[in-house]
């Protein structure tokens, strides 16, 4: 089952579409799993990465939903307002949404973040109580620092390829402390990261599994976006392996 799904942040609609196994519920209901995409990303992403995954959680008996942060996608709100604080109130409001869906459990609401929303899902993670959390190749902060030209932030936005950075996301970016939230978090997590990713690098992967306390599992020749048939078998078949994992 795919349905169209639609919940508010601070009067701006988000849209987004829910999976839920087409099979009876079990008795405490489904597991579900909220998907973050990244930067400049969707609920899609890159070459389907997100709605390919939904759809074979719902073949294995998780439910997910796949959302569009406030300015990207079709959701409401200008990319010029977008900063990661914001984007963790969205996951936040995800997360609400899909645990008063009928036949979800609501002790078994996942995270799965990528690229900047791995950041963004680490930084949520305790709000919403994650009974898991998942992060695909995260981002850190310093992944944005070399647009601030000798540390001064812009006067207006910044053209970032078509898209408009805002000046907030950018102050913002030196106050995020996404492995101090990690290290403080106590639930169960794993990191998968690409082992020729040259946008966040795998020694970031490396130590968001040290703060978090678990392991990080290396795709052979993945780049950032896992952009090979190969590269996203083994990026899928590990993320189920973890998200069914209970």
């Amino acid at each position: 089952m795919e349905q169209f799904a639609q919940f508010s942040v601070d009067g701006q609609r988000l849209y987004g579409m829910l999976h839920t196994p087409d099979a009876e519920a079990p008795a405490q209901g489904w597991p579900s799993v909220v998907m973050v995409h990244g930067f400049t990303g969707n609920r899609t992403d890159h070459h389907r990465l997100l709605t390919l995954l939904s759809r074979a959680l719902a073949a294995r008996g998780i439910a997910s939903l796949r959302f569009d942060c406030r300015g990207s996608g079709d959701s409401h709100g200008d990319f010029s307002e977008m900063t990661v604080s914001r984007e963790v109130e969205d996951v936040q409001a995800a997360a609400s949404y899909i645990r008063q869906q009928p036949q979800i459990d609501p002790e078994r609401v996942m995270l799965l973040g990528y690229s900047m929303g791995g950041m963004v899902a680490t930084l949520a993670a305790a709000g919403v109580r994650a009974h898991r959390l998942l992060l695909w190749a995260p981002a850190l902060p310093e992944l944005w620092l070399p647009l601030l030209s000798g540390g001064v932030l812009p006067t207006g936005v910044i053209d970032r390829d078509g898209w408009p950075l805002g000046r907030a996301f950018l102050q913002e970016l030196p106050r995020l402390r996404p492995l101090q939230a990690a290290a403080a978090w106590s639930g169960v997590a794993h990191v998968i990261h690409g082992d020729a990713d040259t946008t966040c690098p795998p020694e970031w992967g490396v130590r968001y599994a040290q703060a978090l306390g678990c392991d990080a599992a290396a795709i052979p020749g993945g780049t950032h976006n896992f952009t090979s048939l190969e590269t996203t078998e083994m990026l899928y078949a590990e993320s189920l392996r973890f998200l069914g994992g209970g």
